[in-house]
């Protein structure tokens, strides 16, 4: 019953013999082995963020990196990304690492599929930016248009400028702030002419003369006494002359800040209890007065008059004589961001930031 197995096996012992056992003659395992590597580590903890966060320019988002850190200027479309530095998802933008395998450390922004926009008949696509006009900068996000207006001078030039109005000006695409004079321009007589007999003389000079006079520049001391100028030709002969007044913004020596109330930030406006005479060189005024002051600010704003008025005040000299000299009479001031150099030769052509910072 076993004869027939033998061919079988002496077949099976030749073929083992024709193929010696040795592992240097076995074909080789296949073996997928990865690469190794350090991944580069873009965040950092403890965070160490600049004092002052970044500038983007105009249509750019600041957003806090992908650390969740420090603010920083999101990367645009094709532009490189990484964990720390993200994408505009304000454009519909996300990281794409796909070029970067297997690492995936390096990326760039990508545009969200989404569906364009149309306006005006013209359509756009997703995440594109355009410009319908010269005012405006657009960007498409998902169907939704978000624009910001490139003509940001907003608000009007200094309060003491006359019937302030904007105007189109030639080349130009955002209208311009300019100080309309010509309802100040008024005919005045001379104030020692009153008799009819000088009325030709009168006439003469009305038709001769355009009376202008300039705002009264600001104090040349933020407290003490200082001067503060203008020039005016509403004088008998017409001619530009320079004229002066003291001006006394705050007082030197009293600390205005005690007097802020609890909670507040500001006292705009401040006040002695008692009369007090002006001095001057060691003359003193005839009249005792109780002026208001500007007062002081906790935060960076500071207080400016801008409700005024110039008053004569005589004084008398300890030698018997006396003099006259025009004064600052504050009335009301308001605290600010504005905050200008009384020597800023270019003061007059800033403007006023928004009238939420007025300190009551």
């Amino acid at each position: 019953m076993r004869w027939p197995l033998l061919p079988w096996i002496l077949a099976t012992n030749s073929i083992l013999q024709a193929f010696p056992q040795n592992s240097t003659t076995m074909p080789p395992a296949t073996s997928f082995v990865t690469e190794a590597y350090t991944r580069t580590q873009y965040c950092k903890w403890p965070c160490e963020c600049p004092k002052v966060p970044p500038a983007c320019p105009v249509g750019v988002s600041l957003l806090t990196d992908g650390c969740d850190c420090c603010k920083m200027c999101a990367k645009q479309l094709g532009e490189n990304c990484t964990e720390a530095d993200t994408c505009d998802f304000h454009r519909g933008l996300y990281c794409d690492y796909s070029r970067d395998r297997p690492r995936y450390e390096i990326g760039v922004c990508a545009q969200l599929v989404g569906v364009g926009c149309l306006l005006d008949g013209v359509r756009y696509k997703n995440g594109e930016t355009f410009q319908p006009n010269c005012k405006y900068n657009c960007s498409c996000v998902n169907g939704a248009v978000g624009c910001i207006p490139l003509c940001r001078d907003s608000k009007p030039p200094l309060m003491w400028c006359p019937n302030p109005k904007q105007i189109k000006m030639t080349g130009q695409c955002c209208e311009q702030w300019v100080c309309d004079y010509s309802k100040k321009i008024r005919k005045t007589s001379p104030r020692h002419v009153a008799s009819p007999v000088y009325e030709g003389e009168i006439e003469s000079w009305q038709k001769n003369c355009i009376p202008h006079t300039s705002p009264w520049s600001l104090c040349s001391k933020t407290c003490g006494v200082g001067i503060s100028t203008r020039i005016s030709n509403e004088n008998d002969q017409c001619r530009l002359v320079k004229e002066s007044r003291l001006c006394n913004m705050r007082p030197c020596e009293e600390d205005i800040t005690k007097h802020i109330k609890p909670g507040k930030k500001c006292l705009a406006v401040y006040r002695r209890d008692q009369l007090t005479n002006y001095t001057l060189s060691g003359c003193v005024s005839k009249m005792a007065y109780r002026p208001k002051y500007c007062g002081v600010c906790l935060d960076n704003r500071c207080c400016t008059p801008y409700k005024s008025k110039t008053i004569e005040v005589s004084f008398e000299c300890p030698d018997g004589t006396g003099f006259s000299r025009k004064i600052l009479w504050i009335n009301a001031c308001f605290c600010n961001l504005s905050c200008k150099n009384p020597n800023d030769i270019f003061a007059d052509l800033a403007h006023f930031h928004d009238y939420s910072e007025i300190a009551n």
